[in-house]
């Protein structure tokens, strides 16, 4: 990993990109994306400390960058850590003018071929989203003025100057009021636009549905790429099974079925989403081998664009890892049984039996069924049904029946 120090001539630099790091590629499998903006390893001085964003757009080996992040949308506002000191604000608004971002966004994307999302929610959003979906509209039209193309006719604040991002990215932790029409009114500005490709993207955690972005999700919003948080949950990366060709708590094939038969978009991508470090978001880090089966496994997945790291101080301040993840993702995919689709007879606690169509590997209960506190149904769940002894398939609500 180069030193934050290290300046390298732009000819030299673009030299050395391969093609698939050349921002977002749809058709990738190798994409990367990491989230810059909070300073989560902490340090207050130093290189580890966070750069400003055009230092780490210098980098070659990852492809997106999402800016967290716009912590309010009704009256919206933006923190950067500590890269917020160097902004002035703007009058009238909380929001501040940052002019080494509008200077690094236009580099990152012109001189690097990084594609800039911002990141609208993280662990302090607090609003809930609108009262009405008409409130919902209005704040999307405020947020595209504010962040979109830029119109010397506007009046509109814009903290990033005359610099326009290429998308937003939902990274909501709790529920959301009527975020389906502020998602769709964001998709139909971006849709309109053809200065640009734009991206929607969604940050949803592993549990299937999500929480916060389950309504959005549910065949009601068209996102380009969804990097689904793979950690601080039972269906996290420590939960893998290395050696196994079927899963139970891990899950990224219900995310990958998600994506053939629930999404709004049929060319929707989904990314592994990892901590960047030992400290990083959490629990839920791995690396190494399991690290390299994992990203293997989820290859074997038509779905499957790449992955995701939070963030960027976490993965500067581990040596070697982004290698390792871009090293395992030029590896060859892993082979997983084959999938049919069956009708099975499901006794779940608390609910009716009932008859549920499902797509499942052949194998998906010949090793013992799902573990405690794993998931055995729920409406578009497609894993195993079956709890291992002496667990009982419970149900919880339409979403959710847990083995207790």
């Amino acid at each position: 990993m180069p030193s934050t120090t290290t300046l390298l001539s732009a000819a030299s630099l673009l030299a050395s990109i391969p093609t698939v790091f050349a921002g977002f590629s749809p058709s990738s499998t190798g994409n990367i994306a990491v989230y810059w903006g909070q300073n989560s390893y902490g340090q207050s001085s130093g290189s580890l400390e966070q750069q400003r964003l055009s230092t780490y757009c210098a980098n070659s080996q990852f492809d997106i960058i999402p800016l967290a992040f716009l912590t309010t949308i009704s009256n919206p506002a933006l923190n950067f850590a500590n890269s917020g000191n160097d902004c002035t604000a703007i009058s009238g608004s909380n929001l501040f003018y940052c002019s080494e971002l509008e200077a690094d966004i236009a580099e990152c994307q012109s001189t690097y071929g990084k594609t800039i999302l911002l990141s609208i929610g993280g662990a302090t959003y607090t609003e809930g989203g609108f009262s009405s979906e008409s409130d919902a509209v209005a704040a999307a039209n405020n947020i595209w003025s504010i962040f979109g193309p830029y119109s010397s006719s506007s009046s509109a604040p814009r903290p990033f100057g005359k610099s326009v991002i290429d998308g937003f990215d939902f990274d909501f932790e709790t529920t959301v009021s009527n975020m389906p029409a502020f998602g769709n009114q964001l998709r139909s500005l971006m849709d309109a636009d053809t200065s640009k490709k734009w991206l929607l993207t969604a940050a949803p955690q592993c549990p299937y549905p999500d929480a916060a972005d389950g309504p959005m999700l549910a065949g009601t919003v068209s996102f380009d790429i969804v990097w689904v948080q793979f950690y601080n949950n039972y269906c996290g990366l420590n939960a893998f099974t290395t050696g196994s060709t079927t899963q139970n708590n891990f899950n990224f094939e219900t995310w990958d079925n998600w994506a053939k038969t629930s999404s709004l978009n049929p060319n929707v991508k989904v990314m592994l989403g990892i901590p960047a470090n030992t400290g990083a978001a959490g629990s839920g880090y791995e690396s190494g081998s399991t690290l390299a089966d994992i990203i293997a496994y989820c290859k074997s997945f038509s779905s499957f664009g790449g992955v995701m790291m939070w963030d960027m101080t976490q993965l500067y301040a581990n040596s070697g890892f982004l290698s390792q993840v871009v090293s395992d993702l030029g590896n060859a995919a892993a082979s997983v049984p084959a999938t049919s689709t069956a009708t099975t007879l499901t006794t779940v606690v608390g609910k009716p039996t009932s008859t549920i169509s499902t797509t499942a590997s052949a194998t998906a209960t010949g090793s013992g069924g799902v573990a405690q506190w794993g998931q055995c149904g729920g409406d578009g769940y497609t894993g195993p049904t079956v709890c291992a002894s002496p667990y009982t398939c419970v149900y919880s609500s339409e979403w959710w029946s847990q083995c207790q």
